[in-house]
């Protein structure tokens, strides 16, 4: 028997789940295209370029938008692009220090849990009762992923956890500050910021590559137009035509085929440990949006 759906659930939902699902998929093989693109590229050109490229190319799509936005709305929109910028050089800086992308692709889904508690600190919102039985899950689970080295952080690993925190934080401010403007004039200025904010510096600290090979160019290309650009575009189409709750459910399915693809491409595999860890901050994942559940499956939260 099929779940009844929730009261004022839009039409076209088995579209929604569709495009989203392909959007987790699409995410997955972004870990992918990145680790291969950083074999022939420092971690910071790599970034710069992927979201300049993929800032331009939205900007095609986004035109209308783009001239919409007014002088308040760019320069909040720039607030929260510094952000993502801050977020993606501590992602990037994780990735090229990371060995197991299944493991890296857990830790960064806990900005996910940390997003109402940021909401407590900064702007007094209550969050849910759920979010205080989620974090201890959390950082339990991250625990576990670091007792399997003996109890030893890897620097890989306090990157992602930099990067899920300033996600967590830029969420907080997407939401309060820039409410009303429009979502893709919103990501492009979010894309071109790392680029702008990024390329500069990197340039200064690492070394541009003196040859590029086609693999590593096309894996630059794959991270900037399909795990970033069409990305977008298919997250923001599904999200248009199911609730946001059911969305973000969706959306957790992320790290689950990061670590399934990896496990495909590089051969990983995890120790009981690492599962155990992973198995937590996904329960965690849960737990934090178990309202929406429970009203997904006809629950009264």
């Amino acid at each position: 028997m099929s779940a009844q759906a929730p009261a004022g659930t839009p039409p076209h939902r088995l579209e929604a789940d569709l495009l989203l699902v392909l959007t987790t998929l699409i995410a997955a093989a972004g870990w992918i295209f990145s680790k291969e693109a950083l074999t022939g590229m420092p971690p910071l050109i790599f970034i710069g370029l992927r979201f300049a490229i993929a800032g331009l190319v939205l900007a095609l799509f986004s035109l209308p938008q783009l001239r919409a936005l007014d002088r308040r709305g760019l320069r909040n929109s720039l607030l929260v692009g510094a952000l993502f910028a801050g977020g993606m050089v501590l992602w990037i800086l994780g990735l090229s220090h990371s060995s197991h992308l299944g493991e890296a692709s857990f830790i960064s889904s806990m900005g996910i849990v940390m997003v109402p508690v940021f909401a407590r600190l900064f702007f007094g919102d209550r969050p849910p009762a759920s979010t205080w039985f989620a974090l201890p899950l959390a950082l339990a689970g991250f625990a576990c992923l670091s007792l399997d080295g003996g109890f030893e952080v890897e620097l890989g690993q306090w990157f992602f956890l930099g990067a899920a925190l300033v996600f967590a934080l830029m969420f907080n401010v997407n939401s309060h500050i820039v409410r009303n403007v429009p979502v893709r004039a919103l990501s492009v200025v979010q894309m071109l910021a790392v680029g702008v904010l990024v390329l500069p510096p990197a340039l200064l600290i690492e070394t541009w590559p003196q040859a590029w090979s086609a693999p590593v160019l096309g894996w630059l290309l794959a991270s900037a137009l399909l795990a970033t650009t069409l990305r977008f575009l298919l997250q923001l189409h599904g999200q248009s035509l199911t609730t946001p709750s059911h969305a973000a459910l969706i959306m957790m399915l992320e790290p689950v085929w990061t670590a399934l693809a990896a496990a495909w491409w590089f051969a990983e595999t995890m120790s009981t440990l690492q599962l155990a860890g992973c198995g937590l901050i996904f329960l965690a994942l849960v737990v934090s949006r178990w309202a929406w559940i429970r009203g997904l499956f006809g629950g009264r939260g």
